[in-house]
């Protein structure tokens, strides 16, 4: 063989080989996308699967992910929602026990930073936490490390029909403590025949957490003075509000549609107070968009918080809190670590996240640099409103003993309400169960 023809021949196997290389590089982790602009670009793909709880802003969610994907298209976001009538702490245990473990998860406050411990990423350094308003990083700080970002402001009340209340010639302006509060109830039960009620209330019972967490907040915050932080290090509960709680609970109860114990959420919400057949519910103000989705001008219009009167300590106020948490996987790849971060920062800090985060969401920002003016839901408003006002009570229920709430104190209701159990019988077992887990 000649020189010529063997060089052609190595030539030709080097070039065959750069081709067949070059096409395997196109199929590595790296991928192309496009700018803002339309122009083509590379880097290197990311995906974030992200767990969540909050039912209540699936769909905005989901369309907020959307756009950070347009802006960055090497980002891929698999939004998953476990909540609503569904136990979510539950659900995130047995994510994580099948090796399928999410980029960003929701966690609730010190217990579970001390369950998740061994997976959450310090969020201390991130755009967000430096901006989170005052005292809503407490919950989820240790060793002054910031382990979560909180989702929101929320609060909760009895979430009134203003129309209900004008037709029945109750001011809501006079409801400042129990005693006026039992007058009105008295008052709307006897006219229900003509304002087409079905009951006063309805009192989703079968919800543990409108119960045994969010009623029942209301009369043991007082004995941790608000603070979620003592609640989680006391070894003891003395329910010193006990009787103030069975008064709250036995005034729904009494004037509810029946039976309260197997009543959930969604009948509540929807079937019920959207549709006009009862005139309070015990909620915040999460439920403005399943009501606004079945009677918009119901929503906008005609809807108010009132107090949840604690005797002896506050009659006038509603508790504000921070609900959830968003938390960050550590042990994820370094860079779906980063890009984690950076989404979560994106939504709070940008100007696009933060509209979408008061527009969209209707969330009552925990951050620093919001137009408040641009809350636009009247339960939004009114929370706000009392915030401002200094008619909170704090929120303790994420410093309880794990599960505690729903399935020691709620289902402890739920056998009271069926009349399984005194309320002697709720409040001690209650106790001794909180006794018995500080213990372990």
């Amino acid at each position: 063989m000649s020189s010529k023809k063997l060089f052609l021949g190595l030539f030709s196997i080097m070039f065959l080989v750069s081709v067949v290389l070059a096409g395997c590089s196109g199929g590595s982790d790296e991928t192309k996308g496009t700018d803002n602009g339309g122009k083509e670009t590379e880097g290197e793909e990311v995906t974030l699967d992200i767990f969540q709880f909050k039912v209540e802003f699936k769909d905005q969610f989901e369309a907020v992910a959307e756009q950070y994907q347009e802006a960055n298209p090497n980002v891929k976001i698999n939004i998953q929602t476990v909540g609503g009538g569904e136990d979510y702490g539950a659900a995130l245990r047995s994510k994580f026990a099948s090796g399928d473990e999410p980029a960003i998860f929701n966690i609730g406050g010190p217990t579970d930073v001390i369950d998740w411990e061994d997976s959450l990423a310090d969020l201390t350094d991130t755009a967000a936490a430096e901006v989170a308003l005052e005292g809503t990083l407490d919950g989820v700080t240790k060793e002054d490390k910031a382990y979560g970002l909180p989702f929101n402001q929320e609060g909760y009340g009895l979430i009134y029909n203003t129309e209900i209340f004008e037709k029945a010639g109750v001011d809501p302006a006079t409801i400042t403590d129990m005693a006026s509060l039992e007058a009105a109830v008295a008052t709307l039960d006897e006219k229900k025949g003509d304002l087409g009620l079905d009951a006063v209330f309805a009192f989703p019972a079968k919800e543990t957490w409108v119960t045994g967490q969010h009623l029942a907040n209301a009369f043991i915050a007082p004995e941790f003075d608000g603070n979620v932080t003592k609640a989680y290090e006391s070894d003891t509960i003395a329910f010193e509000y006990a009787d103030a709680m069975k008064n709250f609970i036995d005034l729904q109860n009494k004037f509810s549609v029946q039976p309260v114990v197997s009543l959930d959420y969604s009948q509540q919400v929807e079937e019920l107070f959207s549709t006009g057949k009862v005139a309070i519910i015990q909620q915040g103000n999460w439920v403005y968009g399943s009501i606004a989705g079945i009677d918009e001008e119901l929503a906008n219009n005609k809807v108010g918080i009132l107090p949840i009167p604690v005797p002896g300590y506050k009659e006038d106020s509603i508790p504000v809190g921070v609900p959830m948490y968003w938390a960050v996987n550590k042990n994820k790849d370094e860079k779906v670590v980063e890009e984690s971060k950076k989404f979560l920062d994106w939504l709070y800090t940008s100007d696009e996240g933060k509209e979408a985060v008061v527009s969209d969401f209707k969330f009552i920002p925990a951050y620093e640099g919001y137009d408040a003016s641009k809350i636009t839901d009247p339960l939004s408003k009114s929370i706000y409103e009392y915030a401002e006002a200094g008619k909170t009570i704090g929120w303790t229920f994420s410093g309880y003993p794990l599960n505690w709430a729903q399935n020691e104190l709620g289902v402890n209701i739920q056998k009271y309400l069926s009349d399984a159990a005194t309320w002697e019988e709720v409040i001690n077992d209650s106790k001794a169960a909180w006794e018995e887990a500080r213990a372990e």
